[in-house]
């Protein structure tokens, strides 16, 4: 999956988790998990697009660490919705599923770039 493909993936999660916050809204505990899990899961897509734009090879690494924490908390708030009963089962299994895919390939990606090359 090329840069291109990987911020369009990481934006139309971030979407999909916008859509699903909003069916959790109802009560307290669904806005406060959902404001949670919005900001987690936006912030995987900016911050890949900001390491994207890196200057250098740190910078690079220093924000794809960024991204790696923010789709680990992204996985965290669902499975957490999960457990508290929010949201629809299957919409939440699914981007569940998307977070962690996400998060293997941002942390393979880590890895890549402090100890895999030039």
């Amino acid at each position: 999956m090329n840069q291109a493909e990987l911020k369009e993936r990481t934006a139309r999660f971030a979407l999909r988790v916008l859509n699903f916050c909003r069916s959790i809204r109802n009560t307290w505990e669904g806005r406060r998990l959902g404001d949670q899990l919005f900001d987690a899961a936006s912030s995987v897509a900016a911050n890949y697009r900001s390491a994207c734009r890196g200057r250098s090879k740190a910078e690079f690494i220093a924000k794809i660490g960024i991204v790696v924490e923010e789709a680990d908390e992204s996985e965290y708030w669902l499975v957490f919705a999960g457990q508290a009963g929010l949201g629809d089962q299957r919409t939440r299994e699914e981007l569940t599923n998307e977070a962690r895919e996400l998060l293997a390939i941002f942390a393979a990606s880590q890895i890549t770039a402090k100890f895999g090359g030039s």
